[in-house]
C-alpha cells in the first residue's frame, strides 16, 4: 500500500537516476558538438532543434500522461531518450552533416517531453491521495538536492571519463543508465491518485484534455504570465549553462581541459543542492511566492550580466555559483506555486505546456546568442542573455497582481515524507 514515505522515496530515486544519466554529458556537450566539426552557430542551433522537439511534442506527450498514464509516459521516455542518445554517438563518430544532428536532436527533445510534467504530476497526485498535508516546497527542495547531488557526481564523472577515454563514452553510459531506470520505474512507479480514462476514444480524450488545459492553463492569468516568464528565461538558461563550457576553457587557456568543463557543471550542481536546501528558508522571507520569484530573478539577471562583463576565470566561477544558486532556490517555489494553480486532471498537460514555453524560448534565444558568440565572443553574448532575461520580470509582476490563493505562503511544520 503506497504511503507518502514510499511515494517520496520513489520520486527521489527517479530524480537520482534521471539526473545522473543526463548530467554525464552536461559538462562536455558543447565540446562534443564542436569536436564533431560544428561551429558555435551550428552547435547551439542543434540545441535549438532539441528544444524545438520539446516544443513540438510537449503537449502531445503531456496528453499521453493525462490520458494513458504518467507511468506509461515515463517508461516510453526512457526508451526514446536512450535510443536517441546512442544515435548522437553515431553522428559524432561519422562526423555527420548538420541536418542529421538536427533530426536526432529533435528525437532527444521528444524523449525528454515524456518526462516533463509526468513525474511532477505523478508526485503531486500521489501525495495528495496518500494524505500528505505539508508544504510541497520541502518535497521539491529535497528532490532538487538529490538531483544536484546526482548532477555533481555525473558531471564530474562525465568530464573525467571523457578525459580518460573519449567524448562519446559518457553518452553511451547515459543510454545504459536510462535502460536501468526503465526497470526501476516499471517496478516502483504506479499511478496512485490518478486513474486514466481508458473508456473513450484516445483522440477524443486527448482533444478534451487539451481543451480543458487551455481553459485551466493559458486562460488563467496567473498561470499565463508565469508561462510568459519562461519564454524569456528558458532559452537563456540553457545557453548560459552550455556556453560556459567553451567560455571557461577560453578563460582558463587550455581548450583540451575537459575536466574544467566538467568541474563547471559540478559547481552548478553544488549550487543546486544548496538552492534546494535554501528554498523553504527563502520562502519564509516573503508573504507571496511571486515576491520571492521576482527577487531571485532580478538578482540572477545581474549575476548573468556580470559573467559577461568581468572576463576573469575565478570571478566568473564565483558568479556562476551565485547565478546557479539563485535559479535553484527559485525552482521549488515556482513548482509549488504553479501546481497550486492547476487542477489534477490536466496537471501533466499544463506542466508540459509550461515546459513548452520554456523550450520555445530556447528555440529562438540559443541561435541568436550562439551567433553573437561567433561574431563578438562569449562575454558579450552573456550580457545579451541578461538583457533577454530582464524582459521576464514584468510577467512575474503581472502574475503577482492576480493575487491567486496559491501565491500566499502559509508556513507549516509538517515533516517531509521519507525522513
Amino acid at each position: 500500500m503506497p504511503t507518502p514515505r514510499t511515494i517520496v522515496r520513489t520520486y527521489l530515486l527517479l530524480m537520482l537516476g534521471n539526473t545522473l544519466a543526463a548530467s554525464l554529458i552536461w559538462g562536455i556537450n558543447t565540446i562534443f558538438l564542436l569536436d564533431a566539426g560544428l561551429s558555435n552557430l551550428e552547435a547551439f542551433s542543434a540545441n535549438a532543434f532539441f528544444t524545438a522537439g520539446m516544443v513540438i511534442f510537449e503537449i502531445p506527450t503531456g496528453i499521453v500522461a493525462d490520458t494513458i498514464g504518467r507511468r506509461f509516459s515515463y517508461l516510453l521516455g526512457t526508451v526514446t531518450l536512450s535510443a536517441a542518445t546512442l544515435l548522437y554517438v553515431l553522428l559524432w563518430y561519422v562526423e555527420a552533416p548538420f541536418w542529421q544532428w538536427a533530426v536526432v536532436s529533435i528525437l532527444i527533445g521528444l524523449g525528454f517531453t515524456f518526462f516533463s510534467g509526468a513525474v511532477e504530476a505523478w508526485l503531486v497526485d500521489a501525495l495528495t491521495a496518500t494524505g500528505y498535508t505539508g508544504e510541497m516546497e520541502r518535497v521539491f527542495g529535497r528532490g532538487q538536492v538529490v538531483a544536484g547531488t546526482a548532477m555533481l557526481v555525473g558531471s564530474v564523472a562525465g568530464g573525467f571519463i571523457a578525459q580518460q577515454t573519449n567524448l562519446g563514452i559518457p553518452f553511451v553510459l547515459r543510454g545504459v543508465i536510462l535502460v536501468v531506470m526503465f526497470a526501476v520505474a516499471f517496478r516502483l512507479m504506479h499511478d496512485t491518485g490518478f486513474t486514466p480514462e481508458r473508456g473513450g476514444r484516445p483522440l477524443a480524450e486527448m482533444r478534451k484534455v487539451a481543451s480543458a488545459s487551455i481553459d485551466y492553463g493559458w486562460r488563467v492569468p496567473a498561470v499565463k504570465w508565469l508561462m510568459v516568464e519562461a519564454l524569456f528565461t528558458g532559452g537563456v538558461g540553457i545557453y548560459g549553462f552550455y556556453a560556459l563550457q567553451p567560455y571557461l576553457l577560453e578563460l582558463y587557456g587550455d581548450p583540451q581541459a575537459y575536466q574544467i568543463a566538467g568541474l563547471v557543471a559540478a559547481i552548478v550542481a553544488g549550487a543546486q543542492i544548496l538552492g534546494g536546501v535554501a528554498a523553504p528558508l527563502i520562502r519564509k522571507l516573503f508573504h507571496h511566492r511571486t515576491s520571492a520569484l521576482i527577487t531571485t530573478s532580478a538578482l540572477g539577471v545581474a549575476a548573468l550580466a556580470l559573467i559577461g562583463v568581468i572576463e576573469s576565470f575565478w570571478a566568473v566561477i564565483a558568479l556562476i555559483v551565485v547565478w546557479a544558486l539563485l535559479f535553484a532556490a527559485s525552482m521549488p517555489i515556482r513548482q509549488t506555486y504553479l501546481n497550486g494553480l492547476i487542477p489534477s486532471r490536466q496537471r501533466a498537460t499544463i506542466l508540459s505546456f509550461d515546459s513548452l514555453m520554456e523550450s520555445s524560448g530556447g528555440v529562438w534565444a540559443q541561435p541568436v546568442l550562439g551567433r553573437a558568440a561567433d561574431v563578438w565572443g562569449y562575454a558579450p553574448s552573456y550580457v545579451m542573455g541578461a538583457g533577454i532575461s530582464l524582459l521576464a520580470l514584468p510577467a512575474l509582476v503581472l502574475s503577482r497582481r492576480q493575487n491567486a490563493p496559491a501565491d500566499t505562503v502559509e508556513i507549516t511544520e509538517a515533516p517531509i515524507p521519507g525522513n
